[in-house]
């Protein structure tokens, strides 16, 4: 039961958009591709723009709406974002004044059965825009602990899935967008 908590807490998949737009009025979309900023990750770009693609096609025709190429005038337009991060514990060995470490010899054995370890977590953002208004109407947030590259899709895919649940979303969650907008204003008082 624990494995399974832990698995639950490792993936975040959240969806954010504009409560003022009428989600009724997108018909068409173009697919615009994305940034990767994935330091230090053996993938390939190219794999995670069509997967992306992909998903986003699967997600936004099963809701009806059509894919055009982008200078075919789409009604709104998908643009990606992929990074990773990386953190490390290490512990740091280091002479103290006239001392050596001492993790020679008998001392050694314990030191050397210590592991530093590792987590890496990656995040994909998936922007849906309206070209006409040059604005930002719906996004999904998908961050996923990454342990191995090639599972990790399967996962997020899954995620692609939940989040494009409430696309578009229903006037409940409108409702509640705009309670939540007036709650917490933004801090920059140029975007009141």
């Amino acid at each position: 039961m624990f494995w399974f908590v832990a698995m639950s807490a490792a993936a975040k998949a959240q969806v954010d958009f504009n409560p003022e737009i009428d989600f009724t009025q997108y018909k068409t979309f173009a697919y615009l591709g994305g940034t990767d900023q994935l330091v230090m990750l053996q993938l390939n770009p190219d794999l995670i723009s069509d997967r992306v693609h992909r998903s986003v096609t699967r997600e936004l025709t099963g809701k009806g709406l059509r894919e055009v190429k982008p200078g075919e005038n789409p009604d709104m337009v998908v643009r990606y974002w992929a990074t990773s991060s990386k953190d490390a514990d290490v512990s740091l060995v280091t002479n103290l004044a006239v001392y050596e470490p001492f993790i020679g010899s008998y001392w050694g054995f314990w030191y050397t059965t210590i592991s530093a370890t590792t987590k890496r977590e990656g995040t994909l953002l998936v922007d849906l825009i309206d070209p006409k208004k040059k604005d930002l109407v719906w996004r999904v947030y998908i961050i996923r602990r990454i342990t191995n590259a090639d599972k990790v899709w399967k996962q997020a895919d899954e995620d692609f899935t939940k989040g494009f649940e409430s696309y578009p979303p229903s006037a409940k969650e409108v409702a509640d967008k705009r309670k939540e907008r007036l709650d917490h204003k933004p801090k920059d008082a140029s975007l009141q």
